[in-house]
């Protein structure tokens, strides 16, 4: 089932990316854009030059840059590297009662503010028996082997996000961090334990703590349309297995 799309992309060959913000693509015609790229991360194993890439064309023709930076696709697959897309997919699965490992959810509300070190939750819904639940989101692309791994660099913020779930844990809440792999190269999931140990901890932590750990396989589905542009969907097939690499 596919729970959003993107319909209209123009495709391209990839340049270079750089400056954090930004990537140069190639157009069919030979013409080059610079298109916006919401991934501030250092998108390791997400992208060489040469890599087809699809852009979604900017709503506001008065926007600097008219193209956003959606999917690039890599030897195995596709990688989505557009960091707004997993909030989006994940709460419009919640709202369908469609979201691996958190069946009936209700009432689901974005970007609600809680927790004692002031963060912003992706998704608040209830549960079957009233319980608030409490939904981080982290979008997972590193690739090492069949792993998809997060973080791609070291995350103080994340670690903080994994702090206040337990926190609501305690509380008499539930929280699940929903790991987004955005990806369809990997087959099993683990904290990047070499990048950031201080997460991979703190995670360990936090699924002893009860916090539900979720490595949510994504599937991107592309097809071409007959104008030449392209679609591009998302479907959550399900949980991949937490495989520790130690």
């Amino acid at each position: 089932m596919i729970l959003v799309e993107k319909a209209g992309l123009v495709p391209g060959t990839l340049i270079q990316r750089y400056k954090r913000f930004l990537a140069d693509v190639r157009l069919a015609d030979g013409s080059v854009v610079t298109a916006h790229t919401t991934n501030t991360g250092s998108m390791k194993t997400c992208w060489e030059p040469g890599d087809r890439v699809l852009l979604e064309p900017a709503a506001n023709p008065d926007r600097k840059l008219k193209f956003t930076w959606l999917a690039v696709e890599r030897p195995g697959g596709w990688v989505g590297v557009e960091t707004g897309m997993p909030n989006r997919v994940v709460a419009e699965a919640a709202r369908r009662d469609a979201l691996p490992g958190l069946p009936g959810l209700r009432a689901v509300r974005t970007e609600v503010r809680y927790g004692a070190e002031n963060s912003r939750i992706d998704v608040l819904a209830l549960d079957a028996k009233g319980r608030q639940v409490f939904i981080e989101v982290k979008n997972t692309t590193l690739k090492d082997g069949p792993w998809g791994l997060f973080p791609d660099a070291v995350t103080e913020r994340g670690t903080k996000h994994l702090r206040e779930l337990q926190a609501m844990v305690r509380e008499g809440h539930r929280a699940a961090i929903v790991l987004f792999v955005h990806r369809t190269d990997v087959d099993r999931f683990d904290a990047a334990r070499e990048i950031d140990p201080a997460y991979a901890a703190e995670l360990d932590r936090a699924a002893e703590t009860g916090v539900a750990v979720l490595p949510l396989a994504v599937r991107l589905v592309t097809s071409r349309e007959p104008s030449g542009l392209w679609s591009l969907g998302w479907e959550l097939p399900g949980l991949l297995p937490w495989v520790p690499r130690r």
